[in-house]
């Protein structure tokens, strides 16, 4: 079946715009929080294994980088993936391959003379597996969601990274407790596999999934939504952008050469160099806070479970409030960059109060200013909104895994300097400063660098890299 009559059939009628956009939503919110826990297994039961494997601090900081790298390097050939073969193929065998991946690391023990390699390897895969996740989750929001919808719809797919702490950390701490740190691998990876059967009967592009009415794709297609982006081309297993092969522009001179023209624009580069920033925070959290309560602030693992999910949960919230308060201020009348912009950078002056956790003793008191550092860095974290806003839709996955691959670099670097920085100085002071000041250069990025929000458009990037000349002039949301 071409490419253009698929576009032409008939969808289910209806007089009303319906919400099946938001079932594919809440898919992507479930898979997210699943591979942000999987992420996370090592940070829970890193302490354990320390003493078990006898894995020192710096070698740990290895460990929690490995699933870095791999994202990092397969982050373009990722997104290449994605706009060649689709988000709903690419992303659903992520989703198996990872979860398997994850169930194997339980397995380390019986490999105690080469356990730390081969968890080093397995980690490295699982990052590479995941590579295209959060740039399918990118090109499957801009895909359903009109402009005025798709600040909150992304705030909410990247809220799920702290629900998955507070869903799962305590689970996992107890777990460790009771069962061995392996089953927090296995447990995690087992649910994994199960959702990436799931995925196969939920996910489709718009035009194509069999519940769709003709209103809400009228409604999202009127409304900017780029329903068009996955429609299936002539049976060789390409696909179409907007009704045009994408076969073109797939060749890996090609698709270097769109990198270095989004590198040269102003605006994509300021996005791209924020979200490493913006990531260094995550990676913390991610990895070396847990420990961080056991070892400086004296928990048990079981305590550190469940007082990780504290800050996890005000991130969820800040998350969820953030996008929410951009939509709206869009449709205030705000133009779509003052709208994305301010919760951006007052969310991540918030994130720096993470420094004043150096100055004060009470746990309780760490716990909530590291809460309140952890609902900024949600109440900041728009920047996959940012990307759905800007990238021109033949090569939303490519420009998404440039922008993943800036945060990839933050997970290879954080856990690495943090984990030397501990074993040089003993405790986790320096830390907390690195990260307070790396959440002060995103801002620094989103003021200075960051310019016009607005649509990209492939030829204008092509043609006029160096400046923002090519973006779409921003409107307030009808």
């Amino acid at each position: 079946m071409t490419a253009s009559k698929r576009q032409d059939e008939p969808v289910v009628t209806g007089a009303r715009p319906a919400r099946l956009r938001y079932w594919i939503l809440a898919m992507l919110f479930v898979v997210t929080t699943i591979n942000f826990a999987d992420r996370s297994t090592l940070s829970i039961a890193g302490d354990s294994m320390q003493k078990d494997l006898g894995v020192s601090s710096g070698q740990l900081g290895l460990l929690f980088s490995a699933f870095s790298w791999s994202y990092l390097v397969a982050q373009i050939p990722g997104g290449w993936m994605l706009d060649r073969f689709g988000s709903k193929k690419v992303y659903g065998a992520g989703i198996f391959l990872w979860s398997v991946l994850t169930m194997l690391q339980g397995a380390i023990g019986f490999f105690s003379g080469a356990a730390i390699v081969l968890l080093f390897v397995l980690r490295f895969a699982v990052g590479a597996a995941e590579a295209p996740s959060f740039p399918g989750n990118s090109r499957i929001v801009a895909a359903w969601f009109p402009t005025r919808e798709r600040g909150t719809a992304a705030a909410l797919f990247n809220s799920a990274q702290y629900f998955a702490t507070v869903a799962f950390s305590p689970l996992m701490g107890w777990l460790v407790v009771s069962m061995g740190w392996q089953h927090v691998f296995t447990v995690i990876g087992g649910l994994g596999v199960v959702l990436a059967l799931i995925w196969t009967k939920v996910i489709y592009p718009p035009r194509e999934h069999p519940r769709m009415t003709k209103a809400e794709l009228d409604h999202i297609a009127d409304g900017g939504a780029l329903v068009d982006m996955d429609v299936t081309a002539d049976g060789d297993g390409t696909l179409g952008q907007g009704g045009s092969p994408v076969a073109e522009m797939t060749g890996v001179g090609t698709n270097l050469r769109y990198v270095r023209k989004m590198l040269k624009h102003r605006t994509m580069l300021g996005v791209f160099v924020g979200q490493y920033f913006i990531n260094t925070i995550t990676w913390f959290f991610l990895t070396w806070f847990p420990v961080y309560l056991v070892q400086e602030r004296g928990m048990s693992i079981l305590e550190a479970g469940i007082v990780a999910s504290l800050p996890a949960l005000c991130g969820f919230a800040g998350g969820v409030l953030g996008g929410f308060v951009s939509d709206w201020l869009n449709r205030r009348g705000m133009t779509l960059t003052a709208a994305r912009k301010t919760p951006i950078v007052v969310g991540l002056l918030l994130s720096t109060t993470i420094l004043l956790c150096n100055y004060v003793s009470a746990s309780w008191l760490v716990v909530g200013i590291m809460a309140l550092s952890f609902f900024g860095k949600g109440l900041g974290a728009l920047g996959w909104a940012v990307m759905a806003d800007i990238s021109p839709k033949e090569i939303a996955g490519l420009a998404g895994g440039v922008f993943n691959a800036f945060g990839a670099v933050a997970g290879i670097v954080t856990p690495i300097v943090i984990g030397y920085l501990i074993d040089a100085t003993g405790s986790f002071d320096l830390a907390l400063v690195f990260v307070g000041v790396c959440a002060a250069m995103a801002v620094v990025s989103y003021v200075f660098i960051v310019r016009d929000i607005g649509r990209l458009e492939l030829a204008d990037i092509d043609s006029d890299a160096g400046t923002d000349a090519g973006i779409r002039a921003p409107q307030p949301a009808a």
